[in-house]
């Protein structure tokens, strides 16, 4: 029958219908969805036990469970064992049932944020690493306030280049964090609002003695230098705007790392020379040996002589409008002007 003829029968119909669902269908579990998609994913019993933290057992049990249960009720099995070692196949019916099992629980999780949301019960904040003492400070403002209310504090981290994604998936209400923005042009938050905390450049850090390398570099200068860049993140962002999407092929890459602390241990070594491309805040905390990872370091100024001309705005964002829709006292108002407060102290 098609959804638009369900949709025409009596309620008394509907009813029925669901009355006399197979109980094969009615054991079937979220988290046994859960394992389905899982396995999928990884291809493997053993990958997704690895990233559900259970024993291979556990999800092989599930599996088996909905082999037998969905070979009655479809009359094949969803997930096929290849050999040891291989990965496993999933069938046309295991195709069709997994689509199905990410957006039901897709569904679900949605509909009970957005109810939690409303009900002002859950606040989920996302925040990068750099930005723990900001909502720590604003924190302070509420959690009084929150505790009395019951209203629960869900902080998750995040990284750069999630926040918008984030904010528009609805998995969280406000993100602390960076984004690279045009200089002086808030235009880029059209959708959002946004408390700016402040504006800032970036810096160099690098093991190059000064009689090769000076004080200042513009960025017009990086393709000539070697560089230790993050592979995505913010830098990424910034380099992005300056060379384009295949900016790896307009600059000299030395070495391409995945954390700021690896990247000034490895200059630090000597294993490679060149220069990382830092935010201008770490550059000042470097230049004041307050890193030990960046002992012996030097810091050099990167001037913004490229165009477009960039910049990083360090920020609180929420969804355009959304606070508007909830009274003053909701905790995602409450929390917002705890950190205008914090801003304009």
């Amino acid at each position: 029958m098609s959804t638009s003829a369900q949709l025409l029968l009596p309620a008394g119909n509907r009813l029925s219908r669901l009355l006399h669902t197979s109980p094969l269908l009615l054991d079937t579990t979220f988290d046994q969805l859960r394992t389905l998609i899982a396995v999928y994913e990884t291809k493997s019993a053993l990958r997704a036990a690895r990233v559900l933290g259970r024993e291979q057992s556990s999800v092989q049990k599930q599996i088996d469970t909905l082999n037998r249960n969905f070979k009655s009720l479809c009359g094949e099995p969803l997930v096929v064992k290849q050999g040891r070692g291989k990965d496993v196949l999933i069938t046309p019916t295991g195709e069709a049932l997994v689509e199905l099992a990410r957006s039901t629980m897709t569904d679900w999780l949605d509909s009970i944020h957005e109810c939690r949301r409303k009900l002002g019960t859950t606040l989920t904040v996302g925040t990068t690493r750099f930005m723990l003492d900001s909502l720590a400070k604003a924190w302070h403002h509420v959690a009084d306030d929150f505790r009395r209310r019951d209203v629960e504090l869900k902080v998750v981290h995040i990284r750069t280049r999630d926040i918008w994604n984030k904010l528009e998936s609805k998995e969280v209400d406000i993100v602390c964090g960076s984004v690279v923005t045009p200089a002086g042009d808030g235009s880029d938050f059209a959708d959002f609002d946004v408390i700016e905390w402040r504006r800032g450049g970036l810096a160099l850090l690098t093991n190059i003695p000064e009689h090769r390398l000076g004080t200042s570099v513009g960025t017009g200068e990086l393709p000539k230098l070697p560089l230790v860049v993050p592979g995505d993140g913010l830098i990424a962002e910034f380099l992005r705007g300056w060379f384009g999407p295949d900016y790896r092929n307009e600059l000299d890459i030395a070495a391409e790392i995945d954390e700021i602390q690896y990247g000034m241990s490895l200059l630090r070594s000597g294993l490679v020379e060149g220069c990382m491309i830092v935010t201008s805040g770490l550059g000042v905390v470097a230049a004041n040996n307050e890193l030990r990872e960046g002992s012996g370091l030097r810091v050099v100024e990167l001037k913004n002589d490229r165009k477009p001309v960039l910049e990083r705005l360090v920020g609180v964002f929420a969804r355009k409008e959304e606070r508007a829709k909830f009274p003053a006292d909701h905790p995602l108002n409450l929390l917002w002007a705890a950190f205008q407060r914090e801003v304009s102290d």
